[in-house]
């Protein structure tokens, strides 16, 4: 039965429709309720792709500047929301309300991004043959799978959505059941703004994902799968194909590593590496996880960095002053506990934080949610859990390292291949470790190496496919090629 009358929060082929049950959705820093979420199964599923099936003819016939002109549409109205957006995500993902608002500005640059790619995705005609000419032609794949996850909830959700509708595929969105109504209501954004026909854009709310999803992999008229998750998750998805190959884009975990030598400006890199840390509880797929400092500067680095996180200000996300919100729940809360004990015991010494964090005397009463103390371990080895396993929280392990082929070593002796970064003055050495580093995206003295114009994915078990940049687009289309006999 429902917890309440069910919330319309299921977009299928132009209405709002209600599901067979609801379900809570909870502020992760009080464990209140502010939301119920319309909870759909199979039957609504294979209702949105039948919608999309039909109207995958029609929006591919659209051309690419009106599909560009509706996308831009779409930016604007999710710029002049911005605000009231934010406010949602904050209270359910728990983020600062400051980095939730950043979130969303940059999700309407990357709809501006699709849109402009949208209209440069064409083909080309090959040389002369005496047979005659021959034409590459690029087209959409077909009706497409949206899953979202729950850290990212606006910026993981536009850039698929912008993608997939830039390259003519109609698409059905699955937002993480924990941040289902800032998914909700962005889709309704974009719907409204882009004057989207019926059936093009499409959102499935639910408690019960692997029933749902696994639905439409089981169908064949779904043509491409675009996820964002876990490793675990994805390559279950990888799997499930069978004997049937569909376009799939993984983007999953990633245990960032992050390198600074001992001729990086110092004060720059400590700034840089707590932002790449800390933000969104360090629950973000390119959050730094391993920090390795050269040996000769870790003595005058250290306490710039542990400066950074003293200024830190766990609390409300919707709180002035508040710099770090909660984990999403106490699942990830008994990770992180079970990561810095391990550690501890092997050897690790706390230099900040270490503990559970307590919100007596916060601003707000009645935080009683999965909330971490900003943490950094020092003489961490490899032989500890951190140092192979994701954390997915606000704890920063650093490790000492002499010489750079050790550092790059270790940082590349990882499952995952996502994002690494890289401290330093010295221009030939910066650009050896950007050369040998195994990831898809390596940050140079930046803490925020994600935007539209670069492509966005991992190597190795941390994903295929690229999100973002002028390849983003080709996750959506097929090529074809046509040969003439004149």
């Amino acid at each position: 039965m429902p917890a309440e009358p069910s919330t319309a929060t299921l977009l299928i082929d132009g209405e709002w429709r209600t599901g067979p049950a609801a379900f809570e959705v909870v502020d992760p820093a009080t464990l209140e309720v502010v939301a119920h979420a319309a909870d759909a199964g199979p039957d609504e599923a294979l209702a949105a792709l039948e919608a999309a099936c039909a109207a995958f003819p029609g929006w591919r016939a659209t051309g690419s500047e009106d599909r560009a002109t509706a996308l831009r549409a779409a930016a604007a109205a999710i710029r002049a929301a911005a605000g009231p957006l934010a406010e949602l995500m904050t209270s359910e993902n728990g983020k600062p309300l400051h980095e939730a608002r950043g979130e969303v500005m940059g999700s309407a640059r990357m709809l501006d991004w699709a849109a402009e790619e949208g209209r440069r995705a064409d083909g080309r005609v090959t040389p002369g043959n005496p047979n005659g000419p021959g034409l590459v032609l690029r087209t959409p794949v077909g009706p497409a799978l949206a899953i979202t996850p729950w850290n990212f909830p606006a910026s993981m959700l536009v850039r698929k959505v912008g993608l997939a509708l830039a390259a003519g595929c109609p698409v059905i969105v699955k937002p993480a059941e924990q941040t289902p109504m800032i998914g909700t209501e962005l889709v309704r954004i974009i719907n409204e703004a882009a004057a989207l026909p019926a059936g093009v854009l499409q959102s499935i709310t639910t408690t019960r994902p692997a029933e749902v999803v696994g639905a439409l992999l089981d169908d064949p008229r779904l043509r491409k799968v675009s996820f964002t998750g876990s490793t675990e998750v994805g390559l279950s998805l990888i799997r499930s194909t069978g004997s049937r190959l569909r376009r799939t884009s993984l983007e999953m975990g990633g245990h960032s590593p992050a390198v600074v030598f001992d001729d990086a400006d110092l004060p720059a890199a400590a700034a840089a590496v707590s932002a790449a840390k800390f933000a969104n509880a360090g629950q973000s797929c390119i959050a730094i996880n391993r920090l390795y400092v050269q040996r000769g500067a870790l003595e005058a680095f250290l306490p710039l960095l542990l400066e950074r996180v003293a200024a830190l200000r766990p609390g409300h996300g919707a709180d002035e002053g508040t710099t770090l919100g909660p984990l999403i729940d106490f699942a990830g809360l008994d990770k992180v506990e079970r990561h810095v004990t391990d550690a501890v015991k092997r050897g690790a010494a706390v230099a900040a934080g270490g503990r559970r964090w307590s919100a007596e005397g916060a601003a707000r009463p009645g935080l009683a949610g999965a909330f971490y103390e900003p943490t950094v371990l020092t003489g961490v080895d490899d032989s500890m859990l951190i140092s192979s396993e994701e954390t997915f929280g606000p704890v920063l392990p650093i490790y000492a390292f002499d010489d750079d082929e050790d550092a790059l070593n270790r940082a590349n002796a990882s499952e995952y291949g996502l994002a690494a970064y890289v401290f330093g003055s010295a221009l030939g050495r910066v650009w050896r470790a950007v050369e040998a580093l195994d990831f898809g995206i390596v940050a140079v003295n930046d803490p925020a190496p994600v935007r539209p114009e670069l492509p966005f994915g991992g190597m190795k078990n941390s994903g295929q496919e690229r999100e973002g940049g002028s390849e983003g687009i080709d996750a959506y289309l097929e090529t074809k090629s046509v040969s003439v006999k004149l």
